[in-house]
C-alpha cells in the first residue's frame, strides 16, 4: 500500500460510508496478488486492487451497492480480450461494506505494514538528498533524511519522510534496525568516509552508497584501509550510486537512478531475511 499511516485515518474520517474490496483469489496472470485491497466510497478510492477494467468493474459493483444499500455480490473475472485486459488469468473480488471494527482492523494492518517497512537513512539534506527522499517517498519504505545542519533540515519539505538532527550522524548508523540502507551525500568529504566506514561494519545492512566519483571511491578505499585496516569493506560499498550507464549529473537523474537501486536491495534483503524465518526446521 502506498499511502501513509496518517492516509488512512483520514480517509476513514473523510468517507465512513465505504466498500473494502478484496483479492480472494487469483488463476494464472493477474494485476495483483491476494494480498490486493481498496476502499471505494461515492467520491473517491484509497490503495487499488491493480488498476485497468477489472478495478473499474469493481468500483462500479461497489458504488452500486452504497447507493442500493445492498450487498455487493462477490466477483470473478476472466481477464481476457472481453473486458480489455489481456493478462489472462481470473481473479476473484469480495466485497464487505465497511464497520468501526473492519476500520480498527484495516488502520491495525496498515499500522504493522508500516512498522515493518524497510528503512532507508538518506545522509545529507542537500539537492541530491532532497530529491532522493522525494523519489524514495513513494515506495513502501520507512524514509530518513539525516543532516547535521538544522537550516538544511528545515528548508526540506518532502512529504512522508522524517527528518533527524544529529552532530554524531554515525550513532543513527549504529541505532538503525537490521535490513536497514544507508545513503550517504553529506557535504563533507570526510563525514561521508566517516559514515560509510561505520555502515559498512554492519553486515546486516541491505543497502551502503555513497555518491561519488571514480576519484572519491579511490580516496575512501585508501581511506578505509589506513583508518581501518579493513579494506575486505570497500567490496560492499555502492558508489557512486546509480550506476555509471547514464552520465548525467542532475540531482533528480541521480536520484530516480538511485532509489530503484535501493527499493531493490531492501525488499531483497527484506525477502531473503522473512524467508529465512519461516524456513521449516530440517528433522
Amino acid at each position: 500500500m502506498s499511502a501513509a499511516r496518517e492516509d488512512i485515518r483520514d480517509f476513514l474520517r473523510r468517507e465512513p460510508a465505504s466498500i473494502l474490496v478484496e483479492v480472494t483469489g487469483v488463476a494464472g496472470s493477474a494485476p495483483r496478488d491476494t494480498d490486493a485491497w481498496m476502499l471505494v466510497s461515492e467520491r473517491a478510492i484509497f490503495a487499488t486492487i491493480g488498476g485497468g477494467q477489472l478495478e473499474y468493474m469493481a468500483i462500479d459493483q461497489a458504488r452500486r451497492a452504497l447507493r442500493s444499500g445492498l450487498a455487493a455480490e462477490p466477483m470473478n473475472v476472466p481477464l481476457g480480450p472481453e473486458i480489455g485486459q489481456c493478462c489472462g488469468g481470473r481473479v476473484g473480488l469480495a466485497f464487505t461494506a465497511l464497520n468501526q471494527r473492519l476500520a480498527n482492523d484495516l488502520i491495525a494492518w496498515s499500522d504493522r505494514e508500516m512498522a515493518a517497512r524497510p528503512h532507508v537513512y538518506v545522509f545529507g539534506a542537500g539537492h541530491v538528498g532532497d530529491a532522493l527522499a522525494m523519489a524514495l517517498s513513494l515506495a513502501p519504505l520507512r524514509v530518513v533524511l539525516v543532516d547535521t545542519r538544522e537550516e538544511e533540515l528545515v528548508a526540506s519539505t518532502v512529504p512522508r519522510v522524517e527528518t533527524c538532527l544529529t552532530a554524531m550522524p554515525e550513532a543513527v548508523v549504529r541505532d538503525a534496525p537490521a535490513g536497514s540502507s544507508f545513503v550517504i551525500l553529506t557535504h563533507d568529504h570526510a563525514l561521508d568516509f566517516l559514515i560509510a566506514a561505520e555502515a559498512l561494519k554492519r553486515m546486516d545492512a541491505a543497502y551502503v552508497g555513497m555518491i561519488g566519483s571514480k576519484t572519491k571511491r579511490a580516496t575512501f578505499r585508501n581511506w578505509l584501509s589506513r583508518e581501518t585496516g579493513q579494506t575486505e569493506l570497500f567490496e560492499r560499498l555502492i558508489c557512486p550510486i546509480g550506476g555509471t550507464a547514464v552520465k548525467d549529473k542532475r540531482p533528480t537523474v541521480i536520484a530516480t537512478l538511485a532509489a530503484a537501486e535501493i527499493m531493490t536491495a531492501a525488499l531483497t534483503w527484506t525477502a531473503a531475511a522473512q524467508s529465512a524465518t519461516t524456513k521449516p526446521a530440517i528433522g
